[in-house]
C-alpha cells in the first residue's frame, strides 16, 4: 500500500521508467486517484468477514436492564460481588449474634417462599414461568396426552431400582442374577417398544389439532416419551387431566 507522499512509477513507451507524484495525472483525467487505490488495497488486506471493534466492552444485560429502567434498584443497591461481601460484612458487625440469626433465617423464609410461589406457577403451566422445552400449545397438548393415557414406562423409575440392586447383588447369587438380567433386558426393549410407539402416537395427535404446526416430530415425540417414564405424582407440569379423559 503507497502512502500519500510516496511516488509512483509509470512506464513509458520506450520502456523508460519515469516516477510521477501520487495523484499527478488526476488533472488530465488518465491518473488513478490515491483514495482508490488506497482502499482497494486495504479491503485486500482484510479477511473476509472482518467486523471493526467497537472500542469499548460489551455491556452485560443486568446494566443494559437497569439503564432501560426495566430493573429499578435503590442507589445504594450493590452492583458488584465485592460491593456485596462489604455491605454484608458490615450488616453483620453492626447486629448482635441474636439478631444475625434472626435476619438469616427471615432471608431463607423469604427465599423459599419466593420458590414456592415460582414452583406454584411451574405446576399450572403459566408459559411465563415455564422452561423453553415446556412452552407452546403443542408442547401442552403432548402433555396432557401423555397424561391421559397409561403406559409400561411409568414403571421405568422403579425397574431402573431394581436392575440397580441386582447389580450389586450379581456377586452373591451368579445364577439368579443371570436370570434377572434377561428379564431386564426384555423389559428394556419393551420400553424402547412403547416409546417409539407414544412418539408416533403423540405427532399424530398434534398433526390432527394442529394442522399449521412446525413443531419438531422428533423433539415432540422425545418429549412425550420423557414425561412418560416420569411417575405421575413427580411430572411438573402437573397433569390436568385425568387417565381416561378425552383430550
Amino acid at each position: 500500500m503507497k502512502l500519500p507522499w510516496q511516488k509512483t512509477s509509470s512506464t513509458d513507451a520506450d520502456g523508460s521508467t519515469r516516477s510521477n507524484p501520487t495523484g499527478a495525472g488526476s488533472a488530465d483525467g488518465h491518473g488513478t486517484s490515491p483514495s482508490s487505490s488506497d482502499s482497494g488495497s486495504g479491503h485486500s488486506a482484510l479477511p473476509k468477514g472482518y467486523t471493526p471493534p467497537k472500542g469499548r466492552p460489551t455491556p452485560k444485560r443486568r446494566e443494559v436492564e437497569r439503564e432501560k429502567g426495566i430493573i429499578r434498584e435503590s442507589p445504594d443497591t450493590p452492583q458488584t460481588l465485592r460491593q456485596m461481601r462489604e455491605r454484608k460484612k458490615a450488616l453483620k458487625a453492626s447486629m448482635s449474634k441474636e439478631e444475625y440469626k434472626a435476619y438469616k433465617k427471615r432471608e431463607r423464609d423469604e427465599r423459599a417462599a419466593r420458590r414456592r410461589e415460582v414452583q406454584k406457577h411451574i405446576d399450572a403451566g403459566d408459559d411465563r414461568y415455564l422452561q423453553d422445552r415446556d412452552k407452546g400449545d403443542e408442547r401442552r397438548f403432548a402433555r396432557d396426552w401423555v397424561d391421559s393415557h397409561r403406559f409400561l414406562n411409568s414403571m421405568f423409575m422403579p425397574v431402573a431400582l431394581v436392575l440397580l440392586v441386582v447389580m450389586f447383588t450379581s456377586q452373591y447369587y451368579p445364577a439368579l442374577a443371570n436370570v434377572l438380567s434377561l428379564l431386564a433386558m426384555g423389559v428394556i426393549l419393551m420400553f424402547f417398544i412403547e416409546g417409539f410407539i407414544i412418539g408416533r402416537r403423540v405427532n399424530r395427535a398434534t398433526r390432527e389439532r394442529f394442522p399449521g404446526s412446525t413443531a419438531p416430530g422428533a423433539s415432540l415425540g422425545f418429549y412425550a416419551y420423557t414425561r412418560s417414564t416420569q411417575p405421575r405424582k413427580l411430572r411438573s407440569p402437573k397433569p390436568r387431566v385425568n387417565v381416561g379423559d378425552e383430550i
